[in-house]
């Protein structure tokens, strides 16, 4: 009976993170379109900016968890905007690396001013160890989860 209610409970948090992720998505999109980015774009910029050094494009994807494509189109618009800049790659010619131009970080900061609002916000609603305790199970369940992927392309 426990491992059904377990599953039960896992599927019901699996189709939270989901709807979560799709609230989060949209919400975000009204909290930065202010500063002309889209949810898409400020992942893109965070990635570069908490890395600290360039990163290519599939780099930036495994940073957000999106694939390669989808950070390159967001990247490819971010250099259209005029936010990341590319520079050659000594590692990998046909995978250049990305900056952000002071353009880019200064929206990506004017982003984060917004976001700190609003998570000071949401911080009031929960103690420190709801969230920490939170984090750690979706952690391990994102761990689980890219481990299980990773496994099951090696033997494909």
């Amino acid at each position: 009976m426990e491992a059904n209610t377990n599953t039960e409970a896992v599927t019901r948090l699996t189709l939270t993170v989901f709807r979560l992720n799709g609230a989060l998505l949209h919400w975000g999109d009204q909290l930065v379109e202010p500063v002309g980015l889209t949810s898409a774009r400020w992942q893109m910029l965070g990635a570069i900016a908490l890395a600290g050094t360039p990163l290519t494009a599939p780099q930036v994807g495994e940073a957000m968890g999106v694939s390669r494509q989808g950070a390159q189109k967001q990247l490819n618009l971010l250099l259209e905007q005029g936010m990341v800049e590319s520079h050659p790659n000594p590692a990998h010619r046909r995978s250049p690396l990305y900056v952000l131009t002071p353009h880019g970080f200064e929206t990506y900061q004017q982003a984060i001013e917004l976001w700190t609002t609003q998570a000071a916000e949401l911080a009031q609603l929960f103690s420190t160890v709801q969230i920490r305790e939170t984090t750690s199970t979706l952690e391990s369940i994102l761990h689980h989860v890219q481990t299980t992927s990773h496994r099951s392309e090696i033997e494909s």
